[in-house]
């Protein structure tokens, strides 16, 4: 990037993943067609294009012939076309296939796909356009002018643990935009200011959240077809209280990739979703695929699941979010990578014409919801607008009012439902209305490390990275606070839902306790941002290029 403090672009996207790459290319196309000269930036925190994407994946590529409609579908790097397509309900030792898809959920014709490898190709894509872009810078505020944003300013360096600066300091580099495109991803740490600061999300419901944690394993020939896509509902999760469930999809070259998806609206203080993946791999159809395989990756990422309720007013002056972000996500199809390019498209196409007329004020650039409400994103989107909110009363009350949506169009009987923030969900430690997570599973928590893994381990297979010499990017907001609550209510519950053991309950002889971060393994996947009760945790962006380096993810 420049040396000089300031830097000015035309347009600046913050966020190399599908959404962000998707603005960048349709805009580079439009302002093609009309002979305009603008410099297009595109700014990523990891330390390459894909080392912080990450995925199930599966895609529904319909998307592709209106994105890239010059590009044969065989060209673009999925890896397998799904031709297997299986629902499961597991018991604790036993399962049985439904005799039909769940609504929304048929994946026959889809593709699986690696995240990683995919945003890498839409990086070449966009780079052969004339798009800039930067990876290895964290974006850490924007910058406003006449209340108005302006752009962006990224991390400053070389600032030791209590904040002084080091002889290697570097001050962060403002970089100014006409229209700055925000694509961090799921709670993104500016797009959250944002939101804040403009009231995006009045009027809205509480954006809610899930938590995925996967693994990429290398298994003999034989344990599974690549293109066969198995997911699972019921055990280890309780049917009342708990909302997700496992997926399990075959690739090529005899790779799998799982995981265990879970609502961040559960009760239990001491659930550990981690841990639970570690159990539910121990069921005999998922060890049977595993069996003789290695782990080759690990991963951890949230979702926005809120649906359209939850989507904040995605536009301001000067202004647009896109994809998971702005919540483009469906829960009812456990997609979001389709909806991510689709709003990145719709984006750019009002990018282009506040260019031409040279207003990205509010009101020009509010062309992007109106985009939006004629688009296949809308219809699908408000089809399932109050999907997830009827399953946070359980499984068996959400399956009742999920089917009266089925013949309402999505409103069921009881019209527009709300939700309640994840960090407000929790019950107390001694409540009697759970049984503690290392009850409920005892016996199946010590983990032996060919198929089953502690967090540090699995932190691991991440490749994660931090300059430890930086201040801690997890901020705890207020340590009487959450002495008080966080850990005496509700006994550290950060410990247990973190996915890669960074929170740590110490007790010394005394019985005193204090909450210890290990920030060097965070894999940011941002759930203590979202769950932590009493808003005990802020995630900030560290050092650009810190963080997981996902390979195949």
């Amino acid at each position: 990037m420049d040396s000089a403090d300031v830097v000015s672009t035309d347009v600046l996207i913050v966020g190399g993943g599908p959404a962000g790459l998707a603005t960048a290319i349709q805009l580079v196309d439009n302002l093609e067609k009309r002979g305009m000269d603008k410099r297009v930036m595109l700014i990523e925190k990891g330390n390459s294009i894909g080392s912080h994407n990450l995925s199930g994946a599966v895609i529904d590529p319909k998307i592709f012939k209106t994105f890239l409609p010059d590009i044969d579908i065989n060209d673009i790097p999925f890896d397998s076309e799904v031709t297997v397509d299986k629902t499961l309900f597991l018991t604790e030792s036993g399962e049985n296939a439904l005799p039909f898809h769940p609504p929304y959920m048929n994946n026959i014709g889809n593709y699986t796909a690696s995240i990683s490898k995919l945003c890498q190709y839409l990086a070449e894509i966009a780079q052969s356009k004339g798009v800039e872009i930067y990876t290895g810078f964290a974006v850490e505020d924007v910058i406003y002018k006449e209340g108005k944003v302006a752009g962006v300013k990224t991390k400053d360096t070389g600032v030791d643990h209590h904040g002084n600066k080091m002889k290697n300091y570097q001050e962060g580099t403002v970089v100014e935009a006409a229209i700055t495109v925000l694509a961090e991803g799921t709670r993104g740490s500016v797009t959250k200011k944002v939101i804040d600061a403009l009231h995006l999300d009045s009027g809205r419901n509480e954006q809610i959240y899930s938590l995925g944690v996967k693994e990429l394993w290398s298994v003999p020939e034989g344990n599974i077809e690549e293109g066969t896509v198995y997911h699972t509902m019921g055990y280890p999760l309780q049917s009342g209280s708990e909302f997700g469930g496992g997926f399990i999809y075959g690739l090529k070259e005899n790779k799998v990739a799982l995981g265990l998806v879970v609502g961040l609206d559960y009760k239990d203080p001491s659930f550990d979703i981690h841990a639970a993946m570690q159990v539910w791999k121990q069921h005999p159809f998922v060890s049977k695929i595993l069996e003789g395989g290695t782990i080759q990756e690990f991963g951890a990422k949230t979702l926005p699941e809120g649906g359209y309720y939850a989507m904040p007013k995605f536009y301001d002056d000067n202004l647009m979010i896109v994809g998971d972000s702005a919540g483009f996500l469906t829960t009812a199809r456990l997609k979001g990578i389709h909806l991510a390019i689709e709003s990145g498209m719709l984006a750019a196409n009002a990018a282009i014409k506040a260019l031409v007329k040279d207003d990205t004020t509010e009101e020009s650039l509010s062309y992007y919801n109106e985009l939006f409400n004629q688009s296949n994103a809308y219809e699908e989107l408000y089809r399932a607008r109050n999907f997830r909110q009827a399953f946070s009363q359980g499984m068996f009350l959400g399956g009742l009012q999920f089917a009266t949506q089925l013949v309402t169009g999505g409103a069921g009987v009881l019209g527009r439902l709300k939700t309640e923030k994840d960090s407000e969900t929790l019950l107390p430690i001694e409540s009697s209305e759970f049984i503690p997570f290392k009850e409920r599973f005892s016996g199946k928590l010590e983990f032996d490390k060919k198929l089953t893994f502690d967090k540090v381990t699995d932190v691991y297979y991440s490749k994660a990275n931090h300059d430890e010499e930086q201040p801690c990017h997890l901020v705890l907001n207020n340590l009487e606070n959450y002495n008080r609550v966080n850990i005496g209510m509700f006994g550290c519950p950060e410990a247990a839902f973190c996915p890669a053991e960074v929170y740590e309950l110490h007790v010394d002889k005394e019985g005193n306790k204090e909450l210890r971060i290990h920030a060097e393994n965070c894999v940011h996947c941002k759930t203590c941002d979202i769950k932590s009760p009493a808003a005990g945790i802020t995630w900030n962006v560290p050092y650009g290029g810190d963080g997981p380096d996902y390979v195949q993810m």
